[in-house]
């Protein structure tokens, strides 16, 4: 996000809103398991209508991409991300930027997308900055 951490635990300027307010588990392979439906029908609607001063939201992973791209979401989270630009261009507010989790499970996925860096990762930053500038 290009932020120091002052920043980025600053309450008035960014909320991290997850997907599920609990922990929902391990799969078979360690891995988490999809936020529970119930938590997120119960605080994830609310928190959002709460604030309606939000413009910028990083959907980050595809459970947060599937809610807040709905059927805009592509086959798959690199489908997804690499749409970014046109998503971020045709959303109104708040614009939605997809973003893949930055789980160190996700390693290889960075290695093996390089676009991420040399295209998202500049975007993002602006981005960024720029609803920083704005809310100060």
């Amino acid at each position: 996000m290009g932020i120091d951490r002052e920043t980025f635990y600053d309450q008035s300027l960014i909320a991290i809103v997850p997907m599920g307010f609990c922990f929902p588990g391990y799969d078979a392979k360690g891995g988490d398991l999809p936020p529970r439906k119930e938590c997120v029908r119960l605080w994830h609607d609310r928190i959002f209508a709460a604030m309606p001063q939000i413009e910028l939201v990083l959907a980050i992973g595809q459970y947060a991409q599937r809610y807040h791209l709905g059927s805009l979401r592509k086959k798959s989270l690199t489908e997804t991300v690499k749409a970014a630009q046109a998503f971020w261009n045709g959303s109104d507010s708040p614009r939605v930027l997809p973003l893949p989790h930055p789980s160190w499970r996700n390693t290889a996925w960075l290695k093996k997308n390089p676009w991420f860096e040399r295209e998202i990762l500049p975007l993002l930053k602006e981005e960024v900055q720029r609803h920083l500038v704005t809310t100060r």
